[in-house]
């Protein structure tokens, strides 16, 4: 009877992983099983092409992407509703007149972006940071900003009507508030409650719970929210 030594049991192992590989490469070169993404970029990228995560539409996938100094709506368009820029670098970007509403902006570092005459309805901008950005004539009702760093920002004519902010930066606004938007006709200083004392107590859903409240109006179709929408 013949005792396979242990030393002998490594090599075939061995043997039989490299020819497993070989096989599984020449698989996949000629074709027969498609090669798996190897990086997050490279997953971003088949997202972006698709028409962003889930295929709606006008909604674009940037997460993580590294936008710095870039003229996002130059490049890309304006129309970035939905859109996903979660933990994008965004340092000195340009989103002139961008439609960003419900757009995603968690974790995003926009410092000294430029977000002028942008509609940024009901996006998340939670814990982002937002230094010496552009807000003018920007539309931010209904967003959600807590936690986030707007010091510096420039929010010239800005409508922040029921956002979510935190009392502390929400008092280092009123500071510098001043204007009324041009689109809304809402004064910066009412949206954010600066004169109210009691901080900014509106909600995104304020109008659910409240009778005087006003409906936001829907901008899209709720099948535009099926996972199983398709182009």
């Amino acid at each position: 009877m013949t005792t396979t030594t242990a030393r002998e049991s490594n090599t075939i192992f061995a043997t039989s992983a490299k020819c497993a590989l070989s096989v599984a490469t020449a698989m996949i070169v000629s074709g027969i099983i498609p090669s798996p993404p190897f990086a997050v970029a490279e997953l971003n990228s088949r997202e972006a092409n698709q028409g962003g995560e889930f295929n709606r539409g006008s909604a674009q996938q940037f997460g993580g992407y590294d936008l710095r100094a870039e003229n996002v709506s130059e490049k890309y368009g304006t129309d970035l509703r939905l859109s996903n820029f979660t933990g994008a670098e965004m340092r000195d970007s340009k989103l002139v007149g961008a439609k960003l509403n419900g757009a995603y902006l968690m974790k995003a570092v926009a410092a000294n972006a430029d977000f002028t005459d942008a509609d940024l309805s009901d996006a998340l901008m939670d814990r982002g940071v937002f230094v010496n950005a552009n807000f003018t004539n920007a539309i931010l009702a209904r967003v959600v900003l807590t936690s986030s760093d707007l010091n510096g920002a420039n929010i010239t004519n800005a409508d922040f009507s029921d956002a979510l902010l935190d009392n502390t930066m929400q008092m280092k606004l009123c500071k510098i508030a001043t204007g009324t938007n041009p689109t809304t006709g809402v004064n910066t200083r009412k949206s954010l409650n600066c004169t109210g004392g009691r901080g900014n107590v509106g909600s995104p859903s304020r109008y659910m719970t409240e009778e005087d409240a006003q409906k936001p109006e829907a901008q899209f179709e709720a099948s535009r929210f099926s996972a199983y929408q398709t182009k």
